[in-house]
């Protein structure tokens, strides 16, 4: 699937419960060699170092790159110091939680909205413009969003970013298909991860897909499903598929109301 070999950006590391971390431990399970990205040395200390769900060689073994995308001579130097890609990740997404989401959907710290939105979503055309040179032989993108056809509660400002990003990609898709450079994104439903532990109530968004998903979705355990199909969607398996937002979610995002009980999947044994 992934190209034995070629080197992949992936953009967001957190901790191993990230899902930076499963879209890179699957592009190396293909043959891929995997550069991850970091916010600075500070989150990897508090998260990453501090984990003790893998083991310290496996840590140490990473090849970890420093990046704040807020900052742009930041994301010029990463992408200066890097091999040729084959493709890019971009798993970033930051809103302040006491402006940005809650109960109130209005805020009057303009500030931290912009920068949510410089972060979550107008990083991606700072990325992808410096990754271009770096495939000469074409290559792919691939952002991370969250199902935009509905409004969620709490959610607030972050929804509108992920609304953006989308639009972002079909953008970008268009002005970089003369580099042969695919854009896509995967909507995933909602997974249990540091990033998600900021939402306000997540655990509401999370019982929403129990009664809506017509294919049980688990936030703790399906975070490799949605690095499946990022790995798919970096891969030449879809080398004509640029512009699209694939959702990973259990099918959440098509349905009309909560499942009926005759719809529901038994519970297994």
């Amino acid at each position: 699937m992934i190209q034995q070999g070629k080197t992949y950006l992936v953009m967001g590391l957190l901790d191993p419960q990230s899902l930076a971390y499963f879209i890179g431990k699957t592009i190396g399970q293909f043959g891929g060699k995997v550069i991850y990205s970091a916010q600075n040395e500070i989150v990897k200390r508090r998260y990453l170092d501090s984990s003790k769900l893998i083991p310290a060689s496996e840590k140490a073994a990473l090849d970890l790159r420093y990046c704040d995308v807020a900052d742009e001579a930041q994301v010029k130097a990463l992408f200066a110091g890097l091999p040729p890609l084959a493709g890019v990740v971009h798993s970033i997404a930051y809103a302040n939680p006491k402006t940005c989401m809650g109960n109130e959907f209005h805020t009057t710290s303009l500030d931290d909205v912009l920068k949510s939105y410089q972060i979550s979503c107008a990083s991606l055309a700072t990325v992808t413009q410096q990754a271009a040179p770096l495939m000469t032989d074409g290559g792919s993108v691939v952002a991370l969003s969250f199902d935009t056809h509905h409004v969620y509660p709490l959610y607030n400002w972050m929804g509108v970013h992920k609304a953006a990003l989308e639009a972002l990609v079909r953008a970008l898709a268009r002005r970089h298909g003369r580099d042969l450079i695919r854009v896509n994104a995967v909507s995933s439903g909602p997974v249990t991860t540091v990033a998600a532990s900021k939402i306000p109530d997540f655990e509401h968004i999370g019982k929403l897909w129990l009664s809506t998903s017509p294919i049980p979705w688990d936030p703790a355990q399906d975070r490799q499903a949605v690095a499946n199909a990022v790995t798919f969607l970096l891969s030449p398996l879809a080398a004509k598929i640029t512009g699209q937002i694939l959702a990973v979610d259990g099918g959440a995002a098509i349905m009309g109301g909560p499942l009926m009980e005759h719809e529901k999947t038994p519970l297994l044994p």
